[in-house]
């Protein structure tokens, strides 16, 4: 039964992560790191549904690469 079941675990958890990233504001990532932000030096901190968003965003690509190694196996 879970060889039946983990490949569409693992289509599920993938669509809902390209979701969750594909949805988070573009503001706050790493074009400040190499120099692209136009802000100099300022700091941004996430609240509400983006903070949210982002955890759901990590526990989604932990599912998502623990059902890949467990289907490796």
């Amino acid at each position: 039964m879970l060889e039946k079941a983990l490949p569409i675990v693992q289509i599920v958890s993938s669509l809902l992560l390209i979701i969750t990233v594909l949805l988070q504001n573009r503001e706050g990532g790493a074009g400040g790191i190499l120099g692209g932000d136009g802000v100099g030096g300022s700091f941004y901190t996430k609240r509400g549904m983006e903070k949210s968003l982002l955890y759901a965003t990590i526990v989604l690509a932990f599912f998502f690469v623990g059902s890949s190694i467990l289907s490796f196996v």
